[in-house]
């Protein structure tokens, strides 16, 4: 295999062989109209007795508008609340994919939708953030029947039948939180790439916490590697390499687990636990359970790989959409190749709130 290069496309110089180179207010019932006024932030409330059924249905459905309005660029579609904060897609294969990774996630950590020990009398109100499909949300609604289990994300594609106990906001993590109560678990997965800075959102988490309160981060990094060095030089190490570097320059970091447990603790949680887990890609472990997980976790990369990076290659890095596909076919190949046994970790850091807190 030719060796890879990481020449910029646009640069002129020689190129790849073959290539030209996760929180504001929930959705809720409509408030008073609100209107800044003289310019100056002050608010003129409206002073009708009260809504008409034409009111609020046309309010709502300027809401709901805003929020479907979906972006879409080069064949993928992108959520519309704040737009471009999050690189990556929520059309339908991106949902596949995250179920996908859920279901990989379950066989690595042997069916354990946490890994914090949680109770159903302490626990009774939880936080799932950037919930994605929502999956988890609903197991978790299914194994706490008494909980309150809520899941916010910036786009709204989680299913309407749920437990009665779910429920689902839209959301930004690194905004304001607008809670009227606090936690007692906030619960955070596969966010990695999608937060600017993680210190601020583990304090916000520690914030919004009662005491003795629980937060349980579970992020596995994006960039693989080798034990034996057999993804060295590959199209797969370009990939990272490159895929790490756009992530970078747009503010976002794509391997937060090594360091979640330091950020944990400087919020100020106590009786930290963390916990490393491997995952494959592929079906080279030998071991049943790891191959499983690999033949998982390679299905949920390869589907995603156009997903994780065209908005950032092309938005940042300034390539083409062609230049994209064929660096990520090369990278496909090497997945597929079984003489290379990469990996990436999953991350699992929890910690409890102290009770005079």
């Amino acid at each position: 295999m030719a060796e890879p290069t990481s020449t910029h496309p646009s640069s002129g110089a020689p190129e790849h062989e073959s290539l030209p180179a996760q929180e504001a207010a929930p959705i809720q019932e409509p408030p008073t109209v609100q209107q800044s006024s003289h310019g100056e932030g002050l608010i003129a409330i409206e002073t009708d007795s009260s809504y008409s059924e034409d009111d609020l249905s046309t309010y709502t459905a300027s809401l709901t508008s805003s929020v479907l309005n979906y972006h879409h660029e080069n064949g993928r579609r992108y959520h519309a609340f704040r737009q471009g904060t999050y690189v990556f897609p929520n059309d339908e294969p991106e949902q596949d994919r995250m179920d996908m990774q859920h279901e990989m996630y379950m066989r690595a950590c042997d069916g354990r939708l946490h890994l914090a020990p949680l109770t159903d009398t302490k626990h009774k109100r939880m936080l799932d953030i950037g919930t994605g499909t929502g999956i988890w949300c609903v197991e978790m609604g299914d194994s706490y029947p008494d909980a309150e289990i809520f899941g916010n994300d910036f786009s709204p594609v989680q299913p309407s039948w749920v437990p009665k106990n779910v429920r689902f906001e839209v959301d930004d993590v690194e905004s304001p939180w607008a809670h009227p109560e606090k936690f007692d678990y906030i619960h955070s997965r596969f966010m990695a790439g999608a937060i600017a800075d993680w210190p601020a959102l583990v304090e916000r988490c520690y914030e919004n916490l009662n005491p003795g309160g629980i937060v349980e981060f579970q992020d596995g990094d994006f960039v693989t590697y080798s034990e034996d060095g057999s993804s060295k030089g590959s199209w797969l190490e370009k990939w990272n390499i490159d895929f790490a570097n756009a992530a970078k320059t747009g503010g976002r970091i794509v391997q937060p687990g090594p360091q979640l447990e330091d950020w944990v603790r400087a919020a100020g949680f106590e009786d930290v636990h963390h916990e490393k887990v491997r995952l494959p890609l592929g079906l080279w472990p030998k071991d049943k359970k790891m191959k499983e997980v690999g033949a998982f976790n390679l299905v949920q990369l390869k589907e995603g790989l156009e997903g994780f990076s065209m908005a950032l290659f092309t938005r940042i890095l300034g390539w083409s959409p062609d230049e994209v596909r064929i660096l990520l076919s090369k990278v496909s190949k090497d997945l597929s190749d079984k003489n290379i046994h990469a990996q990436n970790d999953l991350h699992i850091v929890w910690g409890r709130k102290p009770l005079t807190a």
